[in-house]
């Protein structure tokens, strides 16, 4: 069962966004993997969450 949100564009584009960011994120230094890094990805990973949140209505 698919749900409307994953029909929007932007929130495609913020699960690709996602996707990237992650990827791009595991060539942090060692120093910077688990603050910085955990920081980005709760960041990126709200985006798509409160697009999904916001269509609902």
């Amino acid at each position: 069962m698919r749900f409307k949100f994953e029909e929007l564009i932007i929130w495609q584009h913020a699960m690709s966004l996602g996707e990237e960011i992650h990827f791009l994120s595991n060539k942090f230094p060692e120093s910077e993997r688990f603050n910085l890094k955990s920081q980005i990805m709760r960041a990126v990973d709200s985006i798509a969450l409160n697009i999904s949140e916001g269509s609902i209505g």
